[in-house]
């Protein structure tokens, strides 16, 4: 029996696309570190542990569509704190930001119009869009300038007909790259100026160093009907496994369209929007700690790759990743190779290969994207395990 043209066309996950060779050599009792997946070993805050522990409910019942009125409250007080003034009828709850994304597609666009993206971008994008029946249309980075954006009038040229958003992840996956306030600024001015929807990730809001300062699609004036924040505590609290997110917008219609969406799914988890309220409440010096540790991971990462010959890399800004592009002309290639026939001590490392964060066929064969989500001691023998390899499958090859 045939199946449907979504089910051919959507993309298997590059992130977890080589886990078969992953587990090859776990099986053969390999240590393998990974690299490829923004999934943190930093603990989950234990004010969010203590919900679940504590939990009294005798019935785990339905709740409002909407998202519990108790955690959309806390949100506002949140994204307050950001200088995003925002009230609870301008936020709606997701099942993680995978559904905020997915929402976000289908209020906006009709099956076969197109949202602008930079690439390289967050690889499920080509799924969501997949399910949604749009067509991305990628505006090229490259390493070299590190994956900043083009000038403004090259994303105008991507205006087309069918047009309805551009897209951007702020602070970048799979880059790292933190957009200024003047870029934000550009592409909300074009966005206003072709009646244009602008749809920001900020899942790693939190996470920018060097003094660089986050800006979001709701700090720009004027993007009241035109902005829509998609937002996801995953990477936040170390809650990868809770999935909740959330569709955050002024745009009076367009939520009361979202909510229809939501009904049709009923409601986003109970239990862990009460956990993840217990989270918005934590003190700053949380966030503050998680900051210094991040960058003190980008850094390590960083110098490691610095110290390979031919590596274009730029210091990214923000996020937990950096793409990196090396001298060779398959990265994926050198992934496989590390999984099946490298190792040091009997341990090895996993990458995502970078092909799959791009909708270009063809583009970033030769990159790569290292998530840096270890604590310090795994990090440095992995990045040993990777600069040994590198050099041995160069000269193999």
């Amino acid at each position: 029996m045939d199946l449907s043209r979504r089910a051919a066309e959507i993309q298997a996950s590059p992130i977890r696309k080589l886990m078969p060779y992953a587990n090859a050599a776990k099986k053969q009792g390999i240590r393998v570190y990974h690299l490829n997946i923004g999934q943190p070993d930093i603990e989950t805050p234990a004010a969010m542990m203590k919900v679940y522990h504590e939990l009294s409910e005798k019935v785990i019942a339905y709740g409002p569509s909407q998202g519990l009125d108790v955690y959309r409250k806390s949100l506002v007080t949140y994204y307050g704190r950001h200088g995003i003034h925002v009230s609870e009828d301008d936020i709606i709850v997701t099942t993680a930001g995978s559904e905020a994304i997915v929402f976000a597609m289908l209020v906006t666009c009709n099956e076969g119009d197109e949202i602008i993206v930079p690439e390289p971008f967050y690889t499920n994008y080509n799924g969501f869009a997949t399910m949604a029946g749009v067509a991305l249309v990628p505006v090229t980075t490259y390493a070299e300038t590190g994956y900043c954006l083009p000038e403004i009038a090259q994303i105008e040229k991507l205006r087309g007909p069918r047009t309805r958003a551009i897209m951007l992840c702020n602070p970048g996956n799979p880059t790292g790259t933190v957009y200024s306030h003047d870029e934000m600024q550009a592409i909300c001015e074009l966005a206003l100026r072709h009646g244009l929807y602008v749809i920001s990730d900020e899942v790693y809001r939190e996470f920018v160093y060097d003094g660089a300062v986050h800006t979001s699609v709701m700090h720009i004036a004027g993007m009241e009907e035109n902005g829509i924040l998609v937002d996801s505590i995953s990477k936040r609290y170390s809650a990868c496994g809770a999935r909740i997110g959330c569709i955050v917008s002024k745009n009076k219609s367009l939520m009361t369209a979202v909510l229809k969406f939501a009904q049709a799914r009923l409601c986003p988890p109970t239990v862990d929007q009460l956990a993840a309220n217990a989270c918005v409440y934590l003190p700053d010096d949380y966030i503050e700690a998680i900051q210094r540790e991040y960058k003190a991971r980008r850094d390590l990462v960083y110098e490691e790759l610095l110290q390979i010959p031919g590596v274009v890399c730029r210091k990214p800004q923000g996020a937990f990743y950096v793409t990196v592009k090396l001298p060779v002309p398959d990265a994926e290639d050198f992934v496989i190779w590390l999984l099946k026939e490298f190792q040091v001590d009997g341990e090895t490392v996993m990458c995502a290969p970078a092909n799959g964060f791009y909708a270009t066929p063809g583009l970033g064969e030769d990159e790569l994207r290292i998530a840096y989500i270890l604590n310090k001691d795994d990090l440095t023998k992995a990045m040993h395990i990777f600069r040994a390899g590198f050099e041995i499958y160069r000269a193999s090859r």
